[in-house]
């Protein structure tokens, strides 16, 4: 079964109290979303090997580590995982990014990926994790693909969203910095922070 980690850091936890401000603006709540994947990253990457490198410094010879060519991939849900990528893309400058385009049941309209896709590891982002249906659509084109490791970082989940997605993909791990109470009628996590694309880009 897949892990499930759920940040507790002070700075995602304060961060995240203002994203879910019904009165944050479009420009604080883009910005928020950006920063808050940024500092999750650090977590997601925690298992990325590394290897022993020489480097001269200006004073002596320095035994340093450095990832030890593992190839990586973001892949944002659209919209709302847009939101996300600049984030990710400022901790991890030399990323690919690929794109997958969802509507309801799921139904795939977009689908793009980086040509190499198959020898990279795969985030894919979406800043809620509701029903789970996109998540595990995405998963599965990608395994569809030829993707062998994947992980899903989002930043709301509720608890029906987690077991859907295990029970989908056990072997996809899960980053949230939230696990909310749970869904309402109209399939809304609750609190939650209401709909992510349309907070973003500003049409609500």
């Amino acid at each position: 079964m897949s892990t499930v980690c759920v940040f507790d850091h002070p700075l995602i936890q304060h961060k995240l109290s203002i994203l879910r401000d019904e009165n944050t603006s479009v420009k604080e709540f883009r910005e928020l979303v950006s920063e808050i994947a940024q500092l999750m990253c650090y977590e997601a990457t925690r298992d990325l090997p590394l290897e022993e490198v020489d480097v001269q410094t200006p004073v002596a010879m320095a035994k340093c580590r450095r990832i030890a060519g593992k190839k990586l991939a973001v892949v944002p849900i659209l919209r709302a995982g847009l939101g996300m990528v600049d984030g990710m893309v400022a901790m991890m400058p030399n990323v690919k990014v690929g794109h997958v385009g969802l509507y309801r049941e799921p139904v795939k309209y977009y689908f793009k990926m980086p040509p190499d896709i198959t020898e990279r590891d795969v985030i894919i982002v979406d800043p809620m994790l509701a029903t789970g249906g996109s998540a595990i659509a995405a998963a599965g084109f990608l395994k569809e693909e030829g993707v062998k490791n994947i992980k899903l970082m989002c930043m709301i989940a509720a608890p029906e969203g987690v077991e859907a997605m295990q029970a989908a993909h056990p072997d996809v791990d899960i980053f949230a910095a939230a696990l909310d109470d749970h869904l309402n009628d109209h399939g809304y996590i609750v609190p939650g922070l209401g709909d992510a694309g349309d907070r973003i880009f500003g049409t609500k």
